[in-house]
């Protein structure tokens, strides 16, 4: 059974621009066009597909993304190191998950969390790799100097002020207002200025904060702190307005 792009899109929340994209670039060829250019997908098709996803979240770019399938040996071997990293990521979030949970109850019994089980899940160096290859070394280690300079209550109070600007994304995104909403730009305004505070990245750069948009939907990782795809679709238009307006 084949899907059309635009069923695909909605499967994976991958816009029907990327999968193009993908196409031109021979990454993920479409099994069939039929009638007016439509591109359809079958299963093998599909298989490759969610490859690239995996690889994507994995940090590399299209053209490493394209080697690695070019030299892997069969689909279910690749699947099962995807797996693997997968069940990795998912301990991960866990410890992350129990970490929050544990500050919660803290807070809310009138106690002082502590600092050694706040940070569990929280390694930021094992995206060392990824941000090197998006972003450059030098953006990496002026982010890893802030982030080791700080205090446990300076790193505490930064997690907390990230997890609200998510929690009010998620909020504005299933309140029903527009992008480019003056509530909604109110937020893409703090997210700007948020990211402008973070060492080592680009900051208030219009091709930036639109680039990251696009991430927030592409990459799953991102998106779960916006409430999936939908909500970090949300947060990616409401970037781009500001962005356009502003940057």
């Amino acid at each position: 059974m084949a899907h059309s792009i635009q069923q695909v899109a909605r499967l994976t929340g991958v816009t029907s621009r990327t999968l193009r994209h993908y196409d031109d670039i021979g990454l993920v060829t479409p099994s069939t066009t039929g009638p007016g250019g439509i591109r359809y997908y079958d299963a093998d098709a599909l298989v490759r597909l969610q490859r690239v996803l995996l690889l994507r979240e994995l940090g590399l770019s299209l053209p490493s993304i394209a080697e690695v399938l070019a030299g892997e040996r069969s689909d279910v071997h690749a699947l099962h190191a995807h797996r693997e990293w997968l069940q990795q990521e998912r301990h991960r979030l866990a410890r992350q998950i129990a970490s929050v949970e544990a500050t919660i109850e803290a807070l809310k019994g009138g106690e002082e969390p502590m600092a050694e089980d706040m940070f569990d899940g929280f390694d930021h160096t094992q995206y060392k790799g990824e941000v090197e290859e998006r972003w450059g070394k030098d953006a990496y280690a002026k982010g890893d100097a802030w982030w080791r300079g700080m205090s446990d209550a300076e790193r505490a109070d930064w997690q907390n002020r990230s997890a609200q600007l998510g929690a009010d994304w998620v909020a504005a995104a299933t309140s029903g207002i527009a992008p480019d909403d003056d509530a909604a730009q109110q937020l893409a305004r703090r997210h700007v200025e948020w990211l402008a505070s973070i060492p080592g990245t680009p900051g208030a750069v219009k091709e930036y904060v639109v680039g990251l948009g696009e991430m927030y939907v592409a990459d799953p990782r991102f998106g779960v702190g916006y409430g999936g795809v939908e909500g970090a679709s949300f947060v990616r238009d409401a970037l781009a307005v500001y962005a356009e307006r502003h940057l």
